[in-house]
């Protein structure tokens, strides 16, 4: 059975005028359905062209790149307007995802972008974000907590004072605490530390396709913002706090690994307990 990516096909009409208005873009191919194409199956594509990265959901509300609005901005004036877009970065350059209507199919085009460009703006949230659109994937369970579709484990609580997004996987193992660590040497301790950085990154990027990407029209930021370091750098922890954490011999019950106050006003804060229980909170002002 040949492979989805020999499959790709030359784009037809529907988009040539994005292509020629797409200067900082390169067209990489297309996926034609001469039906909608099924859950599974569009996705199939998405992850045989993509590779072993995650393709994150564009927010129409978020900020936007120039990069990708070379792109969409034609093709919004045509009656053929985007249905969906993904962006995946975890690859050289980024690659863009389009799904079209085509007749009585669709087409999946694909774009490879020079780079992605906005300039780091503050976070903000949407004063007034559409259930709907927010959300989407997950299903009310009592008046103020809702249950990921397909990952039950991963819930938000809502009141007027918080949101909290809760995901809970415990881990076989524990992450270790090193009661002796105020005793070793610099070389030690900086080592050490520059391994325990590593991990919360980790625990973040999970934290981020747990709750980030799993809402739609919630924060200005797209998801692949919150990944760069000229985003997020202010407000993840740092190496001499998580230092002085790791000197008092004591294992936290929790490390807050990201923390920001938002230009709307709300506290928006990543904690993990090291035991695969994650926490999103954002507190009103």
């Amino acid at each position: 059975m040949p492979s989805l990516l020999k499959s790709l096909v030359v784009l037809l009409g529907i988009a040539a005028c994005a292509f020629a208005a797409s200067a900082p873009a390169k067209i990489s191919g297309a996926v034609e359905s001469k039906v909608p194409f099924s859950g599974e199956r569009l996705f199939a594509v998405l992850d045989s062209v993509g590779g072993t990265g995650t393709w994150m959901e564009w927010d129409s509300l978020g900020v936007k790149d120039p990069s990708i609005m070379s792109v969409l901005s034609p093709s919004m004036k045509t009656s053929q307007k985007p249905q969906m877009v993904w962006v995946i970065s975890e690859r050289e350059k980024p690659l863009m995802a389009i799904l079209f209507s085509k007749g009585a199919g669709e087409v999946l085009v694909f774009y490879e972008l020079s780079a992605l460009d906005a300039k780091p703006e503050p976070l903000k949230l949407n004063p007034e974000p559409d259930p709907r659109v927010f959300l989407r994937d997950y299903r009310q369970e009592s008046p103020t907590v809702f249950v990921h579709l397909d990952k039950p484990n991963l819930k938000i609580s809502v009141s007027e004072k918080i949101i909290r997004f809760t995901y809970d996987k415990a881990d076989k193992t524990a992450l270790r605490y090193d009661r002796d660590f105020a005793k070793k040497t610099f070389v030690e301790k900086r080592s050490e530390v520059r391994s325990y950085m590593d991990y919360f990154r980790y625990e973040y990027a999970l934290m981020l396709r747990a709750f980030v990407q799993s809402v739609r029209g919630l924060f200005n930021w797209q998801p692949w913002h919150w990944y760069m370091d000229s985003w997020n750098y202010s407000a993840f922890i740092k190496a001499d706090e998580l230092e002085a954490i790791l000197s008092r011999g004591i294992p936290p019950e929790y490390v807050t690994i990201f923390k920001t106050r938002a230009a709307t006003g709300e506290t928006v804060e990543f904690r993990v307990n090291g035991n695969g229980f994650f926490e999103l909170d954002i507190l009103a002002p």
